[in-house]
């Protein structure tokens, strides 16, 4: 397919965080409250949508086990109810507070701690030397960091194709400075202003405002936006929808949580225009339509 910009999101894309990010989700809840959610189910927040932010996440994860330790409730149930209520943290809030009473709702508001759940994560995922430097104070104990465990899933062939065939931008739901890290790490150099990460903007993905943004930054008339999960999709989706001055195709990757021919159905059924066993494909796909 033709694209005049090339727009990537990084987890998943251009780094594995099946070992960094997701394992901090599992093992954050775990510290805290005994209990967690297993590293398969964190794909079904993901599919629920509106949960680009890992912390909230972690959040809604921990929301799920005090919960179901009061009153049993089938973490699916929980996710496709989220999904229900249109994602993200406030839709897993009101799915809780539909299911408890009174006083279980009580108890758990009481028991659920989002900001020592953010500092356990960012402590686990940066280790204890980044986390003095990001966060700016003392992590809660000493850790080397998931971070560290990110394997590159991009090919430097693929890059030197993109970057010199297309304007690349980069939108991700990481810190900034976590998404330089990872960056730094693909070889990719993306200037800021063709960049959006969680400090960007307040909406997050779905929303189509980065996207569309990027866009015109990069003075692209046709985007193709690669991505590892739904809401990924949906951003191009939407994109598409609120700007008919250009045209945004979402690719969806096989890399992250969602994979094989479940994960390929789910994509199209979210509006992909392509799915790609990895970013490394994208070059095929886009030559393809150069030479066609």
């Amino acid at each position: 397919m033709h694209a005049d910009a090339v727009v990537l999101d990084v987890d998943g894309v251009l780094v594995d965080v099946a070992d960094s990010y997701r394992r901090a989700i599992v093992e954050s809840v775990a510290r805290l409250y005994d209990r967690t959610v297993d590293r398969s189910e964190i794909q079904l927040f993901k599919d629920a949508g509106g949960f680009n932010n890992d912390w909230e996440l972690t959040y809604a994860a921990a929301l799920y086990v005090l919960a179901d330790d009061r009153e049993p409730l089938d973490i699916r149930e929980f996710t496709d109810q989220i999904a229900e209520r249109g994602g993200g943290l406030s839709a897993a809030e009101a799915v809780v507070d539909g299911h408890l009473s009174a006083a279980d709702h009580n108890a758990v508001r009481e028991a659920w701690d989002p900001d020592g759940l953010r500092a356990v994560f960012q402590a686990l995922y940066l280790g204890a030397d980044l986390f003095r430097d990001l966060e700016g104070g003392a992590p809660p104990f000493e850790a080397p960091g998931y971070i560290h465990d990110e394997p590159v899933l991009v090919d430097g062939e693929t890059l030197d194709y993109l970057t010199s065939r297309h304007r690349v931008g980069v939108l991700t739901g990481r810190p900034a400075a976590e998404a330089d890290i990872a960056l730094s790490r693909a070889h990719l150099a993306v200037p800021e202003h063709h960049r959006f990460t969680m400090d960007d903007w307040e909406e997050g993905k779905p929303h189509p405002r980065a996207l569309t943004t990027l866009a015109e930054r990069l003075d692209a008339d046709t985007v193709v936006f690669v991505g590892d999960t739904l809401d990924d999709v949906r951003t191009a989706v939407n994109a598409a929808e609120a700007d008919g001055s250009r045209t945004y195709r979402g690719i969806g990757v096989l890399t992250g949580g969602l994979t094989g021919e479940t994960g390929r159905e789910k994509f199209e059924s979210a509006g992909a225009s392509a799915v790609l066993d990895s970013v490394n494909d994208l070059p095929e796909l886009l030559s393809n339509e150069e030479h066609a």
